[in-house]
């Protein structure tokens, strides 16, 4: 019998300017329904080692005592939540979108808050890591905002779906997400009329509907319980999987290729939905595929 020290655990980014309880809560809640170990991750920045000859390392080892602090401070609202639930907290030197991205290696599912940054503050900061590893991630990355939004009842899971073989990962992930919350799952696919080109609009949401049941039919073939419902939208995908997703549990979207040369091309869909999106946003790489049947 495998044990859950055994089990890729949930990897939970630590971070010690705001240790958030509803981020806690949401990735404890994950690896507690999963019944796999939650590893908690604190980086601690390696450029910021150069200052060391100026003060004797004093600012370098106050920052790992901050990032102990703020371990040590996410450790116990787990441990309020979910007594039994394995917990490994690891303090690490280096920057934090690869160190986490190094995580994601061995990882079922990778959380992180978000500081709201905008995409110039994203650009511009050492810190953000929402975008980058959201982007090179190896495993699905879920991004947790605060403060924490209302969901609806009954739940439902939104899956963005474009056709695209990132999409069909999506969907098998949110079909196992939807199965295992007791959510229903709406698949939305979103078009736009051409302003230059002309369309038969008829002819256009056919096809797009077509797509989307084709992309989604494995669904209920591996889940034949899902509650799984088609939504052909016409705007931007941003737009309408924002709207859609206003009290959903998350929304679910493919993430294609591996980031670029910088890591902060994540694509304009998912990186749109990381600002806009009032739910937790899980980026799926195009090479995973559905969670384990625990997830």
């Amino acid at each position: 019998m495998t044990s859950a020290g055994d089990r890729r655990p949930i990897v939970l980014g630590v971070d010690a300017l705001h240790v958030s309880p509803m981020v806690v809560a949401w990735a404890a809640d994950a690896a507690g329904r999963s019944a796999v170990p939650l590893r908690l991750v604190h980086a601690v920045r390696e450029e910021l080692r150069d200052l060391r000859g100026y003060d004797g390392g004093r600012f370098h080892q106050a920052l790992r005592h901050s990032g102990e602090a703020a371990l040590e401070k996410a450790a116990g609202l787990v441990h309020e939540r979910y007594p039994g639930l394995v917990v490994e907290s690891v303090l690490v030197e280096g920057n934090p979108a690869p160190v986490l991205c190094r995580e994601s290696e061995r990882a079922e599912l990778l959380v992180v808050g978000s500081r709201g940054l905008n995409r110039l503050e994203e650009a511009l900061s050492g810190y953000s890591v929402t975008v980058p590893v959201s982007a090179q991630a190896h495993c699905p990355v879920a991004v947790v905002r605060a403060p924490e939004h209302s969901s609806q009842e009954p739940p439902y899971v939104v899956v963005g779906v474009d056709g695209s073989a990132a999409s069909e990962r999506a969907v098998a992930f949110a079909a196992e997400l939807a199965e295992h919350r007791g959510a229903a799952l709406r698949a939305v696919s979103a078009w736009q009329v051409s302003l230059h080109v002309p369309v038969d609009e008829e002819r256009a949401v056919a096809e797009v509907r077509r797509q989307l049941h084709e992309v989604t039919a494995g669904c209920l073939i591996d889940h034949p319980d899902l509650d799984l419902t088609h939504e052909v939208l016409q705007g931007h995908p941003v737009d309408e999987l924002s709207r859609t997703a206003a009290h959903a549990l998350a929304v679910v979207v493919g993430r294609r290729g591996h980031g670029g040369f910088t890591g902060m091309r994540l694509g304009s869909v998912p990186h749109g939905l990381l600002h806009r999106a009032p739910c937790p946003v899980i980026t799926v790489p195009a090479g995973t595929g559905a969670p384990s049947k625990n997830t």
